[in-house]
């Protein structure tokens, strides 16, 4: 089952890359108008819907990943989730000290958190079979823990206006949900119906709908007979199409970007940096030091057959925020699109650096394993 998450996740991660660059040909081509008017018509169903389905999967990946697989140790989650604290940390320290003294910039602290586990991994997938299995399990606990920061990240900062009958109503959502699972019911049409009032029920209150997904989630219920039970069914049932129709979409939404009248001078405005040097600089500096500090103090130990310099190139590649970035970014800065404009740029900028040198790394990296 993680042999083959793995290897659909790289896959994605490939198809991803594509469509941004795609995106960015649209928005820069003699047809950029049609690409504003998809973003007009589509992007409210592809960030607040489609998205809702991405982070469903998110979940459902999290509850497995607990009651089966790399996250049922502590022995095992001890390491990366330390690494992906020190991973958020540090970013929204860089992040916040660039943009100190701008309360509008200032919104965007949250851009840098998290890594595209798809993009990650399509990076490490490169090098084949001669990448430790550890060092893969390492970073996919480690991004599953980053994405659930910034998932209590938009549950608790990217909620206004809260309306009470909607939230109640929401409430009662859950509560239904609960008793569903309670009672073991393995329809999975009626916990997705139950979802989808949810979200409606959540959206209406002022909540972000997408976190509807998160909750309808670690409502499926499991078996022992992990295989044939709904979690697995659903989470199988889904992944082909949020890796290969719902993010490649979210990227051609939201990841082009006009170069018309950019220059150097642009790369230096506060959020660019903030978010770039977040990314590049802050990942690779938190998970590495927080997983340094960790091994030395004897609390954790290094992946099976993994060097000090993998570790470090697996640190970088933490870097590639893409897509969880993207969408924070047009969260914190919402209809303001010089802002949204910069926000992608940084996030291009600190992915692409953390993903090439972290390539380089790994590729010395085995190519000594070679000699």
């Amino acid at each position: 089952m993680i042999k083959r998450f793995l290897q659909l996740e790289s896959a994605g991660g490939i198809i991803l890359f594509i469509m941004a660059i795609i995106a960015m040909i649209w928005a820069n081509s003699p047809f950029s108008h049609w690409h504003q008017q998809f973003i007009g018509k589509f992007l409210f169903l592809i960030n607040d819907g489609l998205m809702t389905i991405f982070f469903l999967v998110v979940g459902l990946e999290l509850k497995r990943g607990y009651l089966e697989g790399q996250l049922s140790r502590l022995s095992t989650v001890i390491l990366p989730f330390f690494a992906a604290l020190g991973g958020m940390l540090i970013p929204i320290m860089i992040y916040c000290w660039i943009n100190m003294g701008n309360i509008s910039t200032l919104r965007g602290w949250s851009i840098p958190v998290a890594t595209d586990i798809a993009f990650a991994l399509g990076v490490l997938s490169l090098f084949g079979k001669r990448v430790p299995v550890a060092l893969k399990l390492f970073l996919l606990a480690l991004a599953i823990f980053d994405d659930i920061g910034a998932i209590l990240i938009i549950s608790l900062f990217y909620s206004g206006g809260i309306s009470l009958p909607f939230l109640l109503l929401s409430a009662c959502c859950m509560l239904v949900l609960l008793t569903l699972n309670h009672q073991a019911v393995k329809s999975l049409s009626l916990y997705i119906l139950s979802g989808g009032l949810l979200w409606l029920c959540l959206l209406f209150a002022g909540i972000h709908p997408t976190i509807a997904g998160v909750l309808l989630a670690f409502t499926i219920p499991s078996s022992t007979d992990h295989k044939h039970s709904p979690l697995h069914k659903l989470e199988k049932a889904l992944h082909f199409w949020v890796a290969f129709i719902i993010m490649p979409l979210f990227a051609l939404a939201n990841a082009g970007f006009s170069l018309q009248g950019l220059s150097f001078a642009a790369l230096l405005q506060p959020v660019v940096l903030g978010i770039t040097l977040g990314l590049f600089l802050g990942k690779q500096l938190g998970v590495y030091i927080f997983s340094l500090l960790l091994i030395k103090l004897k609390f954790a130990k290094l992946p099976e057959r993994c060097s000090w310099f993998q570790l470090y190139g697996i640190a970088l590649l933490c870097g590639i925020g893409f897509t969880m970035s993207l969408f924070l970014g047009t969260l914190s800065f919402p209809h303001e699109e010089t802002y949204l404009t910069q926000m992608r740029l940084g996030v291009f900028m600190g992915s692409f650096l953390s993903g090439l040198l972290g390539a380089v790394v790994l590729m010395i990296c085995f190519r000594r394993i070679v000699r």
